[in-house]
């Protein structure tokens, strides 16, 4: 029985270089948009804690108290 594809069957497939090239093009975009998510809830995050601070007045926050070490 003959194939009606005049196309060998392995055509469609990628050489492992190019499967590791858009592999990897596909984790540097997601590392890249992460990165610009990020950068953007830190500024709005900064932008609101500044306006907090501005309506609270110049208070400092409050300190952590140390932490007590035990002997053993």
């Amino acid at each position: 029985m003959t194939s009606s594809n005049s196309e060998p069957s392995n055509a469609g497939r990628l050489s492992a270089r190019d499967k590791a090239d858009a592999t990897d093009q596909a984790a540097r975009e997601i590392v890249a948009a992460e990165a610009k998510a990020r950068e953007k809830k830190t500024e709005m995050l900064k932008a609101l804690r500044l306006q907090q601070t501005a309506t609270d007045g110049a208070e400092a926050p409050p300190k952590r108290a140390k932490a007590s070490r035990t002997k053993t």
